[in-house]
């Protein structure tokens, strides 16, 4: 039993004595540590907010233009003590052009509206209308690729007037009213345009004529080309007048605009109708012709030529105080005015 104490004894002292007071010699491992002087900054994207005085303007792109054009025409004559004589006058006339079309690759769309009246007034007697007209212009038109200036087209014109127009000097029966007449044509055919828009043709095989007298009195008399109304032998009434008349015929119109000179503009408008049913071949002619002489951008000189013929239209002429209706005639109106012009 002594032995096992002593051994056990002498291994728990001496041996781990002897094991920590080894001769080796271990070499230490040697660590530098140096303070840290410089710092690396590593670069974050940064958002900076300028200023700027600029506006960059900011537009919606539109087929769609507009022109308008607006004209005043002032002309007069004064006699004071004048021995070769003469009659003191002064005329006026308004005059409006408002076009908006829309242009694409196929396609034309043009409406324009055309307005004009003026005035006269001479010494001593009353005053008078000397122009009149109320226009509304819209062709529709659809080609099928960009290698022709030929367009499937439809086409829509409407016309009449703005007040009562007379055989002067009488004026208590007016031989023309707003709406009586008035012209409508709808129809359907080919049409030219050149690129610069300047000159185009329009052939229509189909076209609806509409003529409207909305003024009774006017539609009894049979007026510009209804059917009138009828009496009996004592001069009853048996049946009113219409106030309208349909036509089917055909239609060929033309607009042609050139610079002929250095500030001079000529504008023509020539159509040109005949119905299929009554009378064909007997023409209904629309010719408008005009020259726009430039002064500067703002004043301007125009000498104009408008002929109408129509078979519908009856000329009236007044035999000892009686008017009586005779034959269609040619209606000529020639104007030259100078005046203020603004386009916008």
């Amino acid at each position: 039993m002594k032995i096992f104490i002593f051994s056990f004894l002498f291994f728990t002292f001496f041996i781990p004595t002897n094991s920590f007071s080894q001769d080796t010699i271990q070499t230490p491992i040697v660590v530098e540590i140096k303070p840290i002087n410089t710092i690396i900054a590593i670069p974050t994207p940064t958002v900076v907010l300028a200023k700027t005085s600029i506006k960059i303007p900011s537009q919606i792109f539109s087929h769609w233009t507009s022109k308008n054009k607006v004209g005043f025409d002032l002309s007069e004559i004064a006699f004071v003590n004048w021995n070769a004589g003469g009659t003191s006058s002064i005329s006026g006339l308004f005059k409006g052009h408002f076009i908006r079309s829309r242009s694409d690759i196929n396609s034309e769309w043009l409406n324009e509206l055309l307005v004009r009246y003026g005035v006269n007034k001479q010494d001593g007697i009353e005053m008078r209308k000397s122009d009149d007209e109320f226009r509304f212009n819209s062709t529709f038109g659809y080609r099928k690729d960009t290698l022709s200036n030929w367009y499937f087209t439809s086409k829509f014109n409407f016309r009449t007037q703005f007040t009562n127009g007379y055989k002067y000097p009488d004026t208590d029966n007016p031989i023309s009213k707003p709406l009586a007449p008035a012209y409508t044509f709808l129809g359907v055919g080919a049409d030219y345009f050149n690129k610069e828009k300047k000159f185009n043709i329009y052939i229509s095989p189909l076209t609806f004529k509409n003529t409207l007298v909305l003024d009774q009195k006017l539609a009894d008399k049979g007026a510009f080309g209804v059917s009138k109304a009828t009496y009996d032998s004592e001069g009853n009434l048996i049946t009113r007048g219409r106030k309208s008349r349909t036509e089917i015929g055909f239609l060929f119109t033309n607009y042609y605009k050139k610079d002929v000179w250095k500030n001079i503009t000529m504008e023509n408008r020539l159509s040109l109708y005949s119905d299929y049913i009554n009378n064909f071949g007997n023409i209904d002619v629309d010719w408008t012709l005009q020259f726009d002489l430039v002064v500067n951008k703002y004043v301007r000189t125009n000498i104009g030529m408008h002929l109408i013929y129509d078979d519908d239209v009856k000329n009236i002429d007044e035999i000892n105080g009686v008017q009586v209706v005779s034959g269609a005639k040619v209606q000529i109106r020639q104007a030259l005015g100078v005046g203020l012009e603004y386009v916008f």
